[in-house]
């Protein structure tokens, strides 16, 4: 089964700690992550399911190209890591 880490910025606003999951794609996997952590869900998606403009999702380490849908495909040991995008200079 895939697991989710969520990092330990996003873990200081709500209590989300790395979780095994089951789902095949991005979506069904971060919705059963949000059915154990359901206040993580507002920050990291939008009113209408899209992930959030300052939120940067990894499958594997390979950035997900579908930041709307999140369709991209988790293999059954897949590693999905959930962060803030941050930029700066």
């Amino acid at each position: 089964m895939p697991s989710v880490a969520f990092t330990c910025n996003l873990q200081r606003h709500v209590a989300c700690p790395p979780c095994t999951v089951r789902g095949v794609t991005v979506r069904e996997s971060l919705e059963a992550a949000f059915t154990l952590y359901p206040q993580a869900r507002s920050y990291v998606l939008d009113e209408h399911g899209a992930l959030r403009f300052h939120m940067a999702v990894y499958v594997d380490g390979i950035p997900i190209a579908d930041r709307r849908g999140l369709s991209d495909p988790v293999s059954e040991s897949g590693v999905i890591y959930v962060m803030q995008a941050l930029s700066g200079g």
